[in-house]
């Protein structure tokens, strides 16, 4: 009874409804790429290189030539298949930068005030010799007061006084 428990915890946490809507939304944009790849960017590019259809490029390892990857399948012949190979790879690319944009926003959606580098930027409190973040102006560690060193672009934080 408490895997059954702690599943129901799992699924009222939000991380397995994120999950299933980031499938369902990946499926969606997987379809619409496709389409954008096989009947928009593909055919002008296989009009340029001699009208013919990108996908149906291959190599037969048989040796016989076929005029499409349909009729060397349907002879039963092993092959190659290069062209799917540069759609797929076109496919994957756009869906990685879609993946990439997707996350970018979402970078500044948590954090408008951050550069999303600012906080993974790191360096070592004089005091206690531990990492704190490049921005702090005391150490989480030991709670010593840090005062940035002035160099010609940058300006001192005023040292902060606990009481």
């Amino acid at each position: 009874m408490g895997l059954f428990k702690e599943f129901r915890q799992f699924m009222m946490r939000g991380s397995a409804i994120d999950i299933g809507i980031g499938v369902v939304l990946g499926a969606a944009v997987s379809s619409f790429v496709d389409s954008l790849v096989r009947d928009i960017l593909l055919p002008p590019i296989g009009l340029v290189y001699s009208r013919m259809n990108i996908e149906n490029l291959h190599i037969s390892l048989s040796g016989r030539t076929y005029s499409s990857l349909a009729d060397a399948k349907e002879a039963g012949a092993i092959t190659i298949n290069y062209g799917l190979f540069i759609s797929t790879s076109i496919r994957f690319v756009i869906i990685l930068f879609i993946v990439f944009l997707v996350v970018r926003q979402m970078n500044r959606w948590k954090k408008p005030h951050q550069h999303p580098l600012d906080s993974m930027t790191k360096k070592e409190c004089p005091y206690c010799c531990l990492s704190i973040p490049n921005r702090a102006v005391i150490c989480p560690n030991c709670s010593s007061s840090l005062e940035k060193k002035q160099s010609a672009e940058s300006t001192t934080y005023p040292r902060l006084k606990i009481k």
